[in-house]
């Protein structure tokens, strides 16, 4: 999802297209328009331009009038590693034992189905709907959530795919120039931003990358964890990362681990702390927001990172990213659009709105 400044809220559904919502009164929010797009997994903003993927090609859209919003350019074949898998429900993906190599491409796959619980399926299904983007733009950039895969920095657009980072000039808005990719490991999930520096979350762990020479980003360091589906968020001085485990995320146990990275170039872990099956997260002043899958929203003080103070939680909602808001949360559940305001010690719900 993304904020913009003239209070539209956009909302990637994952594979079909994006919700183009009315948010002038974030107690009741109107949906205004829809883009379909094929097989699309995320956008990101600048001024009146909409960057978004499609299987393996960017495509931009002028949705200065939402009333009729155009595509202006595509860029074709520009994600290389895009693999068309075919479409089945509730289909995952299990290398087992055969991950590929740098120097190796899949060439076909085995279909089989498997009997699984309700509970393993209902969040297997989740999973395509997690891939959102939220973000808030005072500027004219917005600011992905921790699910982001696509993240603008000054006149550069970054979109990581399984194990690239590939890298565009947009200093010509309407007319972005393919630059090169940059290759970050296998089983990259998510990309953010502070300052200099990205934060890539994949995996098998967190890699960052500095961007001082912004079309060239250069390897930092690497903090390891087990194999888990992983993203991260960033402040001063620590980089909170959920890890969910089961189904293809690998693990057999979900935290939330805090590191250290008042030393980019050797991240510690601080503390680690168990969560049912956590998604996105993310951060305001000192509150944490973690989406718990099926657990709900929780918020933390997180004052004192070493002992987390637990100050709200939502319970009965399916929850997959956050973005915390200058005045408000926006929150994605299962699809529906959640919207709190702060208290001096947590947050109140606003409104919540179905993107049926």
């Amino acid at each position: 999802m993304r904020n913009l400044s003239n209070n539209l809220v956009l909302v990637n559904d994952i594979e079909n297209g994006i919700h183009i919502i009315d948010n002038s009164n974030p107690k009741s929010p109107k949906k205004v328009a829809c883009i379909k797009i094929e097989a699309s997994n995320d956008m990101e903003i600048k001024d009146n331009y909409l960057y978004v993927d499609s299987l393996m090609d960017l495509v931009i859209f002028d949705i200065s009038d939402v009333n009729d919003i155009k595509e202006v350019t595509r860029l074709k074949d520009v994600f290389s590693s895009c693999v068309v898998m075919p479409f089945m429900e509730d289909l995952v993906y299990d290398y087992k034992d055969q991950t590929p190599n740098s120097d190796e491409i899949i060439i076909g796959w085995k279909v089989t189905q498997e009997r699984r619980s309700i509970e393993e399926v209902e969040n297997l299904n989740s999973r395509f709907m997690d891939v959102i983007a939220l973000a808030e733009s005072k500027s004219s950039v917005g600011q992905g959530g921790s699910l982001a895969k696509f993240k603008i920095v000054d006149d550069y657009l970054y979109a990581v795919d399984s194990h690239n980072i590939n890298i565009f000039n947009i200093d010509k808005l309407e007319n972005p120039q393919q630059l090169s990719s940059v290759f970050a490991g296998f089983d990259i999930e998510t990309i953010f931003n502070r300052g200099n520096h990205l934060f890539l979350g994949s995996m098998s762990g967190m890699f960052i990358y500095d961007i001082k020479s912004p079309a060239s980003p250069q390897f930092i360091s690497e903090f390891q964890h087990g194999t888990a589906c992983d993203p991260v968020v960033v402040d001063d001085d620590y980089a909170y990362i959920t890890l969910r485990a089961g189904n293809s995320c690998g693990a057999l146990d979900s935290s939330l681990q805090i590191v250290d990275i008042t030393d980019l170039y050797n991240p510690k872990l601080k503390k680690s702390y168990a969560m049912d099956n956590p998604y996105g997260l993310g951060i305001k002043n000192n509150l944490l927001f973690i989406c718990d899958g099926t657990s709900g929203l929780k918020v933390y003080d997180k004052t004192n990172v070493e002992d987390l103070q637990l100050v709200d939680h939502f319970k009965d909602i399916n929850t997959f990213d956050v973005i915390p808001l200058g005045d408000h949360l926006l929150m994605i559940g299962e699809e529906v659009l959640y919207q709190y305001a702060y208290t001096e010690n947590g947050i109140n719900l606003l409104s919540q709105f179905s993107l049926d």
